[in-house]
């Protein structure tokens, strides 16, 4: 069991792939862990600003964004936080967020920018979620050096899983280095056919993958496929549009039913390794 870790509990959600589902399991699974009770912040690391779009905040309107954290110098991470719901904020991305890797070239310390930059957020969130970029360069570089852990959103397809393999070569180099605490645990199965035969296949072979890794010291020896896969569903497509989470727009839909059981998941294995803070509140049973 790990031990229990001071402040909130930061999580990566990364593939290098998009399209994949992650800005919307990003903004969903922590609308769900906020509705259990965590104090939860959600950081845009995309210039394309989709993650912001959930909350109706539009990109370059003028207020500090993620790319503020970036600036020399740099914004208060305080001041480029957003309430969006109860227990649930989240910092904006904007455009100028596509300069900051050629920026940041030679910069000493560049890696650690947004660690350092969380860290003045510590005693305000149980819970962050960084929604990272397609690609791995410097804005995920940072992402994987301020988390704790990363979470894969992905499809149950065969080239998805090569990705993955590729992926987790990255968790490795960056914990070798940069971030030694840094491991991946969780794959999130995203706009998942539950009847399809290659998807059945294609999650068997991920699931064999990760098992032959138990009991290794790789970051990702203790990676499993995260319950429920989240079921596609064209309720989670239309909630952005609206600026919404999917428990504004639709609490009873399918996609709803399994992001909610998704994040009482995560809140339960994090529980079981100590990795909670002390007044996380225990989640309901899923129904």
């Amino acid at each position: 069991m790990s031990a229990r870790t001071k402040g909130p509990r930061i999580v990566a959600l990364l593939n290098q792939k998009g399209g994949v589902g992650k800005t919307t399991t990003t903004v969903n699974l922590g609308a769900g862990l906020a509705a259990a009770g965590l104090r939860t912040l959600l950081v845009d690391m995309d210039p394309q600003s989709n993650l912001s779009l959930h909350f109706g905040v539009e990109a370059d309107d003028g207020r500090p964004t993620t790319s503020s954290l970036f600036a020399d110098p740099p914004a208060k991470a305080a001041d480029c936080v957003v309430k969006g719901r109860d227990n649930l904020s989240f910092i904006p991305a904007d455009t100028e967020l596509a300069l900051v890797e050629g920026e940041l070239a030679g910069r000493d310390g560049v890696q650690g920018v947004l660690r350092d930059a969380l860290a003045t957020l510590a005693d305000r969130f149980d819970v962050i979620l960084l929604d990272c970029p397609p690609g791995l360069g410097v804005l995920s570089v940072n992402a994987l050096t301020a988390a704790h852990e990363v979470f894969v959103p992905m499809q149950a397809q065969y080239l998805a899983l090569r990705g993955l393999e590729k992926l987790l070569s990255t968790v490795q180099l960056v914990a070798a280095g940069l971030n030694p605490s840094l491991s991946a645990t969780g794959v999130i199965l995203c706009m998942h056919e539950t009847q399809s035969s290659h998807g059945k296949a294609v999650v068997e072979e991920i699931r064999t993958h990760l098992d032959q890794f138990r009991g290794t010291d790789v970051p990702w020896r203790d990676c499993r496929v995260l319950q429920p896969p989240i079921r596609r569903n064209i309720k989670l497509a239309e909630a952005p549009s609206f600026g919404k989470t999917i428990f504004d727009y639709d609490p009873k839909c399918p996609g709803a039913d399994d992001y909610r059981r998704l994040a009482e998941g995560v809140i339960a294995m994090w529980r079981a390794r100590g990795v909670l803070p002390p007044a996380a509140p225990v989640p309901a049973a899923a129904g």
